[in-house]
């Protein structure tokens, strides 16, 4: 069974930090991209950060730029992503998201999954 779970999330007073992890199974994590995505309350889904399949290239959400770092460990399965400076807005449940796309056979093919969330508060 896919599953993607995601820990270190909690309340955290303005320019701290946090560390979240992904623990990655069920699926051949190599072949994955992987992402960090969040919601804030009452908000749309939000892309926060992308690392690709060999950790060779990141993308950040400009506001994270310089503030949160992700990387990934093929040998135990995990993304994690370092917050720093985490500001009252960073407030939002962050989850984890995989996605595989490509052409085999003449034919397109995506696969993608999604963690259930972890909840993360900056708040004096």
């Amino acid at each position: 069974e896919v599953q993607l779970v995601e820990s270190g999330g909690g309340l955290v007073q303005p320019g701290g930090s946090l560390r979240l992890s992904c623990a990655a199974s069920g699926f051949a994590f190599d072949d994955y991209a992987m992402s960090w995505v969040r919601q804030a309350p009452g908000k749309g889904l939000e892309w926060v950060s992308v690392i690709s399949r060999n950790g060779g290239s990141t993308y950040y959400a400009e506001s994270m730029k310089g503030r949160f770092t992700i990387s990934r460990d093929g040998l135990t399965e995990t993304v994690r992503m370092q917050m720093n400076d985490l500001k009252p807005e960073d407030t939002a449940v962050y989850f984890c998201y995989a996605r595989m796309e490509g052409v085999r056979v003449g034919k397109r093919f995506e696969y993608e999954y999604w963690g259930q969330g972890t909840q993360v508060t900056v708040s004096s």
